[in-house]
């Protein structure tokens, strides 16, 4: 149960974001239906089709890092006394481990503060893994949750993009779209208007 209710906010916030960030930039909408149109089809998405699809999969990843939603993570405790970056850090210390802060590194990723896909595919166009990305946390305490947010995240948002083309109201520009969130526990879109036009 606590799989699911933690899930719920933090996937439906991301496919908000996913949303926002591909109405605000058909350009990159534009190159996930193309990719899908080629691989999948009209046939349902299925979770092995991730494989044949890396720029899809670059788009959510690179959604996940920009928005950042789960800013920091949830307090944990030094298991022993450990010197960090030149602090030291005694044994049984709280301490919030600041995820924006490595999604956002200037020494990480090559347009850290502007949505890149790219930041996600090698000179080939294929997916590439990054250390640095870590929006489920990192190491032994790392969202248990985390196999089942990226495959629905993955079924939700293809399957949204496989029918539908998501655009800024009539009388909005792309430009007008805020992707200042709305500051909580997580940081969700600020409330937008956007239009779902099915393109089948």
């Amino acid at each position: 149960m606590n799989l699911f209710a933690a899930g719920t906010d933090t996937t439906g916030n991301t496919l908000q974001w996913c949303l926002l960030f591909m109405a605000k930039y058909p350009h990159f909408q534009d190159q996930v239906q193309a990719e899908l149109s080629r691989v999948v089809g009209s046939r349902q998405v299925r979770v092995e089709d991730r494989m044949n699809l890396p720029y899809t999969d670059a788009v959510i990843h690179e959604t996940q890092r920009l928005a950042s939603i789960v800013p920091m993570s949830i307090p944990h405790k030094t298991s022993r006394d450990v010197t960090f970056q030149g602090y030291f850090i005694k044994e049984g210390t709280t301490v919030f481990p600041l995820l924006t802060s490595v999604l956002h590194d200037e020494n990480e990723w090559e347009s850290p503060h502007t949505f890149n896909p790219s930041n996600f595919l090698d000179k080939e166009g294929k997916y590439i893994r990054r250390d640095a990305f870590m929006p489920f946390s990192a190491g032994r305490r790392v969202c248990l949750g985390e196999s089942l947010a990226r495959m629905e995240l993955f079924l939700f948002f293809t399957s949204l993009l496989q029918h539908f083309r998501f655009t800024p109201p009539p009388g909005v520009t792309e430009d007008e779209l805020d992707l200042t969130p709305a500051v909580g526990f997580v940081l969700a879109p600020s409330p937008h208007e956007l239009c779902a036009v099915s393109h089948q």
